[in-house]
């Protein structure tokens, strides 16, 4: 069963979306990201691309 995220659905603040650009621009890859910020991969996919960012995909 996947992971169950107590924070289904929640509004981005502007203290995560800084964060999520701050980690997007040092090249850190998806999994990451979503575990520093507790959300799920899928929303900060979402997320960066409603932001025009770039994530790395590891190799």
């Amino acid at each position: 069963m996947a992971e169950k995220f107590e924070r289904h659905k929640q509004p981005w603040t502007s203290t995560e979306i800084q964060k999520l650009h701050l980690l997007a621009k040092k090249g850190m890859p998806l999994k990451a990201i979503a575990k520093s910020l507790t959300r799920s991969e899928e929303s900060v996919k979402n997320r960066a691309k409603a932001d025009k960012l770039t994530i790395t995909r590891l190799r």
